[in-house]
């Protein structure tokens, strides 16, 4: 990020969690007119605190030593999650290329077990049968409660964007001795488990991101670098995977959706997390996080 992009992030104090401005690295503590809320209480009134929030005075804040960040959201009603829905990831997985005027496919994570913050360390079993895998992804952030949203007016509910990433066991998706065909995936397990769903550094406002479909997307595991594409590569771009999500059920404010993610998955090449990797995800304007993979 530039000196002057900043974040709303939350941070572990000795009294619970406090929001606070995230930039260059550094985390400020919030401005007073903020009144202590926390940042699920400001996206409820999102119209009211961005404009307040749009000439917040960053020199004006007092650092905060040693802060240590959290979810920058906590918790939000859905974490609701593209399938797919990159061009370059359908080719390394083998699929027919992915018609973008056909609706996406949504599938959920459980918010308050999967979401943990931008350093947390995540858990995976370590038994020979889980094979994990990271999914580096763009979040959106719900500002406004919505429905059937058309596409031209979407941009007028995102509060603003954060770094994800959609942990994947591979390794349990699929189960054997399905009553039928269509049990026979388990997305819950897949998806679901505790800790599989880093999200940060912090909400960056949707003012500070002019292009949601031109940021570049990196993530790497112990540094070599796994992913490194570019948002464009969507298929359904971010707006129209907000008028289909709002054609599903109603958005409100903090819902998240993640919005895919690009070519370089472990799947293809059977290569999977393992206890002490460390999986950093960097997307252009928006930050990092850095999570630290853990034997439960």
């Amino acid at each position: 990020m530039t000196d002057r992009n900043w974040a709303l992030a939350q941070y572990r104090t000795s009294g619970g969690i406090a929001t606070g401005i995230h930039v260059a690295g550094h985390v400020l503590t919030a401005p007073p007119v903020l009144g202590g809320l926390d940042v699920m209480q400001l996206l409820k009134d999102w119209d009211r605190w961005a404009e307040v929030l749009r000439t917040v005075d960053l020199d004006a804040l007092t650092p905060v030593v040693d802060a240590e960040l959290v979810a920058p959201l906590t918790y939000p009603n859905k974490v609701i999650c593209a399938g797919a829905n990159y061009y370059d990831h359908a080719d390394e997985m083998g699929v027919d290329r992915p018609d973008p005027a056909v609706e996406p496919f949504f599938f959920l994570k459980t918010p308050t077990t999967t979401v943990v913050g931008p350093t947390a360390e995540v858990s995976i079993f370590d038994d020979g049968r889980s094979q994990v895998d990271w999914e580096a992804e763009l979040g959106v952030v719900i500002g406004r409660k919505c429905v059937n949203v058309d596409p031209d007016d979407a941009a007028d509910v995102i509060a603003g964007y954060l770094v994800a990433n959609d942990v994947s066991d591979r390794g349990v998706f699929h189960r054997n001795g399905a009553v039928a065909p269509p049990f026979e995936w388990d997305w819950l397990g897949h998806k679901s488990q505790d800790g599989f769903c880093p999200l940060g550094p912090g909400l960056v406002p949707a003012w500070l991101v002019p292009d949601p479909q031109a940021l570049k997307i990196r993530l790497d595991v112990n540094g070599i670098v796994k992913q490194d594409s570019n948002t464009s590569q969507m298929v359904v771009d971010v707006y129209r995977l907000i008028a289909s999500a709002s054609r599903v059920f109603t958005l409100e404010p903090g819902d998240v959706i993640l919005t895919g993610t690009p070519a370089g998955v472990g799947m293809p090449r059977k290569d999977f997390l393992r206890p002490d990797d460390v999986v950093t995800i960097e997307i252009e304007g928006i930050g990092r996080i850095s999570n630290k993979v853990v034997a439960k």
